[in-house]
Formats: C-alpha cells, structure tokens, sequence
C-alpha cells in the first residue's frame, strides 16, 4: 500500500518508522515532516490543518491509506476531507476529534456513556471559575477547553495562579483533583469496535522529580510493571467501548485511536482527559514494541475491519526527550545538533528539526526523542541514556529520571 503520513514531529517520525518496517508499505510520504523523517519517507511542502490541501496530496500521491498524526488537522477537518476524496483515513473526523478539541464535549460523552471520571464544571466568567475553585479546593485543576499542544492545564495551590490561567482562556474545565499515578492507553478504533494497545506511563514536568511547568511529554516507558492485573481489559470495558458506542450513537463513529489518560485512584481507574491521535512521546516506545505491521493496523482501523489485538515484543523500551534552551515558554531555536547516528540498542527520532546549509538544527521546544529498549526496563533506560550522552546541542536539557 502507499501510505501518507501528516505532520512533522516526533509521533510522526515514530508512525513513519514503523511503518517503514511494515512489508505491505510500498511507498511512503510524509507531510510536512522533518529531516529525521525525510531519511524513511519523502517529504511534500503542505499545510497540515488545510483539509482541500492534505485531500488534494493524497489525490496526487494515488495513496491507498493517509494517517493523521496531530490533533489540529483532526479537528480541521482533514479526514473528513480525505474520506469525501475517496481515500482511506486513519484519524476521526472532526466532530468525533471534539473529544480533544472541547474539554467539555469530553465531558458531556463521559457523562452520557458512564465512565469514570473527575467532577467538573465548565466556567465563561470570573464568578463562575471562583465558585468552581471553592467548590472543589486545592490543589485547583483548570483546563483550556480547546486545544493546547498538551500545555493547558494547571494543577496549582495557588489560586491566584488557577485564575489566572483561566483568565487566559475563553472557557475552562474546572475538575476535582484525581490523585494517584498515571497511565495512559492507546485503542484503536474501526467505527464499531476497538482493540488496545500496550499501556505507557510519560512525564510531563519539565525537570526532574516532577518539578517546573508542564509541558506536551519529557519522556515515556513501556510496559509498566507496576500496573494492576486486568488494567487494560477494564479500561476497554469501563471507558473505552462506552465512549466509542456513545459517539455512535451520536451519529460520530469513531475510526483512529483513542488516547485515555487515566488516574489510577483509589475507587479504581479514572480518565483524565480523552486525545483523538496517538500521545507523544508514548507513541515512541509503544511502536517500538509492537510486533504486529502498523500499515495493516492503521489500514483496518480506516476500513471497519480490525481483527485480533496487536501482539507486542518482550523487553521494555524508554524515550528521553531533549528540549531546546527555554522550552516550554519561549524555545530557542537554529543551534547546531551533533551525535545523531544511532546506537547498537537505542535510535533518535526527529521531533523539532530543520535542515539549514546541510546541517540538521533545532526549530521547536521538543528537539528530540532518543530511544532506547533491552531486554528490562533497566537496561533499556540505560541505552537510551547512552545515546543522550553523546548528542550535543548548545543550551539543551532533558530529565534524568525518565522510568527511574
């Protein structure tokens, strides 16, 4: 099959990577992509969140198959868009990708379905967010309704800080806090039924020990050890099947994967907040375990014809992230990488690349994904740390306790 892949960062140049493995990919574009990825598939200038723009490549290409990797072309419209082309979409359509792109709509599908999750309250005014931060108490949990490339929620004990970032947006979610570790599960989605993938943990803190403002994803692991037995099969019972047989019967037939954060309370599992794409960086180190060909999974999913679940390799792998100077507020960008070859265990994926006057430079906040596997999650942390070592970039930091 020939496959198009849309967008430029490092879930993409996971998905690409994979599905360059995969036998039945024949011919692979990406757009816009990134120099990482220009080294698995070719590259085609485009404007990822134009759905007449994505719709009239992919007509182009003759693609069999296009794959929506962030969540602003979803909510665009882009599948809708390659669906009315005549051509294969994995990604929901724009109505269905409502379940990232409002808060609320989130909300109101849980509601309606009963899935666990945080009370809330959906705040216009100033009057309304102090009620709801009284109501529920520290810490404060406040949540940009729209999207936010991951960066719009605060979890504070300052309430001047909590009204402030709801000052900042024109609608919030105000939640009751949900405390205990997180997890977050991928299923993927064909219209009427869904399969799972293997469970990852990521941080989201900007430095060690969980400190410093949050941000899209400092690193990620899987599996996670630690899980309760069962975990998947009732989140897919409790959470997954519900959500998806509730959008249906809304009329939105959900057809891409699904990400569920959950919070692993002490009343048993709770979402967090729903995403319409795969999580970056988890999408890093799931796809690196995955044994079943993702051209074919994704290809199900677009067609209605999923089958068994996806089967996964033994061992463990671990992403660490790199970040340019001054991520996640202001990122610096065009200093010089170095040390970009891979390791006998451990690879680099593109996150925030460009290529000037032939050398590969930062051009975002998330410069880099390094990962790493092994036969346990030790000895994978220690590979992909490894590889960390050696890459150079002036003013750049990453965590050090990624799967610690």
């Amino acid at each position: 099959m020939r496959v198009l892949v849309v967008g430029s960062g490092g879930r993409e140049h996971a998905l690409c990577r994979s599905l360059k493995l995969d036998p039945q990919v024949s011919e692979l574009h990406c757009a816009p992509g990134n120099p990482g990825i220009e080294e698995v598939a070719r590259l085609h200038p485009v404007d990822p969140v134009d759905p007449v723009e994505v719709a009239g490549l992919a007509r182009r290409l003759r693609v069999d198959l296009v794959v929506v990797g962030p969540e602003a072309p979803l909510v665009a419209g882009v599948a809708d868009a390659v669906r009315e082309a005549g051509i294969a979409c994995f990604g929901p359509s724009g109505q269905a990708a409502m379940i990232e792109g409002s808060k609320a709509f989130a909300k109101d599908i849980m509601r309606a379905a009963g899935v666990p999750t945080a009370q809330a309250r959906v705040c216009r005014t100033a009057e309304e967010t102090a009620a709801a931060l009284a109501e529920f108490g520290t810490p404060y949990v406040v949540k940009d309704d729209g999207l936010a490339a991951g960066k719009g929620v605060v979890v504070t004990d300052d309430r001047e800080v909590a009204l402030a970032h709801a000052a900042a947006c024109e609608r919030v979610v105000i939640e009751e806090f949900l405390d205990g570790p997180e997890v977050s599960l991928f299923a993927l989605c064909d219209g009427s039924t869904a399969v799972p993938l293997q469970p990852a943990q990521d941080f989201k803190r900007a430095h060690d020990g969980d400190q410093g403002p949050n941000t899209g994803g400092m690193g990620a692991y899987t599996p996670l050890p630690w899980a309760p037995e069962g975990l998947t099969e009732q989140v897919m019972r409790e959470v997954v099947h519900p959500t998806i047989g509730e959008l249906s019967r809304r009329g939105l037939p959900y057809q891409g994967v699904l990400y569920v954060g959950l919070a692993l309370t002490a009343k048993g599992p709770k979402v967090i907040e729903f995403n319409a794409r795969f999580g970056d960086p988890e999408t890093q180190v799931i796809l690196d375990r995955l044994e079943t060909p993702l051209g074919g999974l994704l290809m199900a999913c677009a067609t209605g014809e999923l089958g068994p679940d996806p089967v996964f390799a033994g061992g463990a792998a671990v992403t660490v992230v790199i970040a340019a100077e001054g991520y996640p507020g202001a990122p610096v960008k065009g200093d010089v990488i170095k040390g970009l070859e891979p390791a006998e265990h451990a690879y680099v994926l593109h996150a925030g690349t460009s290529r000037v006057d032939g050398e590969i430079v930062s051009a975002g906040g998330r410069v880099l994904s390094v990962v790493g596997s092994g036969p346990d999650q030790e000895s994978a942390r220690r590979n992909a740390y490894d590889l960390v070592s050696r890459i150079e970039m002036r003013g750049s930091f990453h965590r050090t306790d990624i799967a610690r």
